[in-house]
């Protein structure tokens, strides 16, 4: 049982960027090879790739893309390539904190380097993008494998979105443990929401997880309420964008829902958050950039028009749900209880100062 990979560096410097486009799920699994940085931008701004930790390695690779064919003798101009790509790149998608996070990482190691020359810098930047690679699996299988003692053999648990393997580099963050439940044996189902105007929990959570063989039940986002008045979920599990450091955090519009009625139902509320996504910087979910998107996504989802022309479209793509809506964080390093603003500080205190 091993997810496809979302997003992979294949060859050398020369080679490419390959990542599944998203948009054409569930239809037809297609792999894009992205070989410039404008390519890439445009992926992850249509959603081609998408989700906090694989924009994140998205980015890198995109900033490996823009300034592999840069003169080795012009080391100004490399530099200046380095800038402009970061904030290009940083400019597809506000609100994902993984997407600056990994740009500032390719920034951070260009400067450390002085004594490097331009195509030394260029073969170290592929090396750490590939490296993102790496430590998201590893990241994922560690909040999988703190996640799984929480599902019970018999559950029932609800998603909304995808914070699945298609999210990151493969193994996903909210699903980890589901994946990890399911392989130890324990009969674990899923209802996904089918998360409106982009149905990426119809579209793409259920795909993946019908692709590893756990059971899924598709619903409409306005029958959450009713599946958790019947007793029919015992866990609520989502991923994160980006993650305040009180515990607020941001996900897929219409998540704060989901949380609101998780507590008026007793039903635990986790969010899968690797520390990536967490911004230590942010003080309260109020400080989080909300992404707005094309009205066209509601009107015209899918090709076919659902709203009357010149009706105004309100497109949020993401809410801020308050910190004491969620029972725990699930993060790589821990399992992270109220109060959140003291767990997340002691957490980020023991990180390594190479972490985020």
């Amino acid at each position: 049982m091993i997810p496809v990979k979302t997003i992979e560096w294949i060859g050398g410097l020369d080679g490419v960027a390959r990542l599944i486009d998203q948009t054409l799920l569930p239809g037809e699994l297609r792999y894009l090879d992205v070989r410039d940085v404008e390519t890439m931008w445009e992926a992850i701004r249509m959603l081609r790739v998408r989700g906090a930790p694989a924009i994140g390695i998205a980015a890198a690779m995109g900033m490996v893309l823009a300034v592999r064919d840069c003169a080795p003798d012009r080391r100004d101009a490399f530099l200046a390539a380095v800038e402009r790509a970061a904030a290009y790149l940083n400019s597809a998608r506000p609100t994902a904190v993984n997407l600056s996070w990994a740009t500032r990482r390719m920034q951070s190691l260009v400067i450390r380097h002085p004594d490097l020359s331009v195509e030394a810098l260029k073969w170290r930047m592929l090396d750490e993008a590939k490296a993102m690679v790496d430590e998201d699996n590893a990241v994922c299988q560690a909040i999988g494998r703190l996640g799984e003692p929480l599902i019970r053999d018999g559950d029932s648990w609800l998603t909304h979105c995808n914070a699945g393997g298609l999210a990151t580099a493969q193994w996903g963050t909210a699903t980890a443990p589901i994946y990890m439940a399911h392989a130890a044996g324990k009969r674990i189902h899923v209802f996904a929401d089918e998360t409106r105007p982009l149905l990426q929990g119809a579209r793409l959570t259920a795909w993946e997880l019908q692709q590893v063989g756990v059971p899924v039940t598709v619903i409409t986002d306005n029958m959450a309420a009713t599946v958790m008045a019947q007793g029919k979920v015992q866990g609520v599990i989502v991923g994160t964008d980006r993650m305040a450091a009180n515990g607020d955090f941001a996900n897929k519009i219409g998540t704060l829902g989901v949380a609101v009625l998780a507590k008026e139902f007793g039903v635990p509320f986790y969010v899968a958050a690797p520390t990536s996504s967490i911004d230590m910087r942010l003080a309260s979910g109020e400080a989080i950039p909300i992404e707005e998107r094309r009205p066209e996504e509601v009107s015209e989802g899918f090709g076919r028009r659902t709203v009357p022309p010149g009706v105004r479209i309100y497109n949020p793509a993401f809410d801020v749900t308050p910190h004491r809506y969620v029972t725990a964080i699930i993060t790589e390093r821990g399992i992270v209880h109220p109060p959140f603003h003291e767990g997340l500080r002691a957490l980020f205190e023991r990180l390594p100062s190479s972490q985020p």
